[in-house]
């Protein structure tokens, strides 16, 4: 559905999210920002998996993802601008996508509780089936030490939702919960870096400079 046009907007059409994240197109429109979702089918896991094998780091993978998702949907809307989000969670070595069930879900819960993690947060815009713009954007949290009786309770009161982010956990709502304190901006623990993507909108003329 497309938002009602901004002021703001001078493009044609307005911008394409390669997303279905309620907190992604929550950031876009509490900016202003009028859009169209038209979510991205990618191979998540095996775009992670290749990208690990040729030895990316996590940084490598979030940005796979995110222009992956951009230039797929790209790929049929001419020349609309597409963004493509993504979002790795990392703790030590280890490398934490969406988790595929509640058990995998409530295993991440415990790799990352009492730790610190950082949340690597990519975007990208895609025209014309060609990249335009991507980076990534980090944020580091400190999820308190969690028992299993809590993670359970956890698990049950976010049914499904558990598994559309990585960490299993949505900040924004009963994922507050599970951290002592945070370092990075809000946008980028959601998972939409939002000032850089609007620098990039203004240098690629679909917002006012």
């Amino acid at each position: 559905m497309l938002d009602a046009l901004s002021p703001f907007w001078l493009a044609p059409a307005p911008l394409i999210l390669a997303s279905k994240s309620a907190g992604r197109q929550l950031v876009l429109r509490q900016a202003q920002i009028p859009f169209i979702a038209a979510p991205a089918d990618v191979d998540e896991r095996a775009i992670e998996a290749s990208v690990i094998a040729e030895g990316g780091d996590a940084d490598a993978v979030a940005l796979a993802l995110a222009g992956a998702k951009a230039l797929a949907v790209s790929r049929g809307h001419g020349d609309a601008l597409v963004l493509g989000a993504d979002q790795v969670a990392g703790c030590g070595a280890q490398l934490f996508g969406k988790p595929a069930s509640r058990a995998e879900a409530g295993a991440q819960l415990r790799r990352l509780s009492g730790r610190t993690h950082r949340l690597y947060s990519a975007i990208a815009l895609a025209q014309g089936g060609a990249l335009r713009f991507e980076t990534v954007a980090h944020a580091d949290l400190a999820m308190r030490p969690l028992g299993d009786a809590f993670i359970e309770a956890y698990l049950d009161a976010m049914g499904d939702s558990v598994c559309a982010t990585a960490g299993a956990y949505q900040i924004e709502g009963l994922g507050a919960h599970l951290f002592e304190r945070v370092a990075g901006d809000h946008w980028t623990i959601i998972g939409l870096p939002l000032l850089p993507l609007c620098d990039a909108l203004r240098r690629l003329g679909a917002l006012r400079s």
